[in-house]
């Protein structure tokens, strides 16, 4: 199936957010399509993840629709939420591991929720999450504080993944990792996104990261979506927060460790 078939997962439509008389998006449109790997990125107060939280119903927008899995997020009944929410996974920025609760209890409380899982299997599918994301069984006896940074995002990605989502959403997801850690972490997101056939929506700043990982890049600016398309095809865009953040120096490092990436001519003789 192409992308052009591929289902609407996510569609934004003529969205406004504002805060008083701060308007941080404007007719604001974004369409993301089943199986996409989607970066937003953008300089600072440019609303990622304001956006990001109108996509889960944490926040209801001024004006305009939020429709995720063909769902109104602004119309749907709780308990049409709870259901849409069980659909998708969330990773937050910092892990947001309960302190108090072991690896395995972190992993398995969105499933104790649902209370109609025996407790054997809500086990058994915790060992096989902790699994699929490069932990071993000894790890879910632990606790949050006798883990390290990475080791943190691996479990919350666990967490996240607890419910078989079709949706994913990460949130600044290799923030306080080393470069080895990172591109480990990524690569895990990766074949991840191609073993469940996951969306994934995710918030970065980490250049290489969004690179390596992303079939589009969706850029606020302007507030609203000055270009939803492929690296190659954003690089191209005539803007300035893409020069700077794209076409700088460090976004020249970045741009040249990507396979069949090509610097547009103009900036890649400056």
């Amino acid at each position: 199936m192409s992308r052009r078939e591929a289902a609407d997962v996510i569609r934004i439509e003529k969205l406004w957010t504002q805060f008083g008389d701060h308007v941080v998006h404007q007719d604001l449109d974004l369409t993301i399509k089943q199986g996409d790997i989607v970066s937003l990125v953008g300089g600072s107060g440019s609303g990622k993840t304001t956006l990001l939280r109108e996509m889960l119903g944490l926040l209801k927008p001024s004006q305009g629709a939020v429709s995720v899995l063909g769902m109104d997020i602004a119309r749907a009944k709780d308990a049409e939420k709870k259901r849409l929410y069980n659909r998708c996974g969330v990773l937050f920025q910092q892990g947001a591991l309960f302190s108090a609760l072991s690896v395995l209890e972190n992993v398995a409380l969105p499933m104790r929720e649902l209370r109609a899982l025996p407790d054997k299997l809500i086990v058994e599918s915790v060992l096989l999450k902790l699994q699929m994301v490069g932990l071993q069984p000894d790890d879910a006896l632990k606790m949050p504080s006798d883990l390290s940074g990475g080791m943190i995002k691996r479990v919350a990605l666990a967490r996240a993944l607890s419910l078989e989502p079709e949706l994913l959403f990460l949130d600044e997801p290799t923030a306080g990792l080393d470069p080895l850690l990172s591109d480990s972490f990524v690569e895990l997101i990766r074949s991840l996104h191609e073993e469940l056939n996951l969306t994934v929506v995710m918030v970065s700043h980490d250049l290489d990261s969004i690179l390596q990982l992303s079939s589009h890049i969706a850029v606020l600016a302007d507030k609203h979506v000055v270009v939803n398309g492929a690296p190659q095809e954003v690089i191209e865009v005539d803007h300035p927060f893409i020069h700077e953040f794209f076409l700088g120096d460090r976004g020249k490092r970045a741009l040249t460790g990507v396979p069949n990436l090509v610097i547009p001519r103009e900036q890649e003789e400056k």
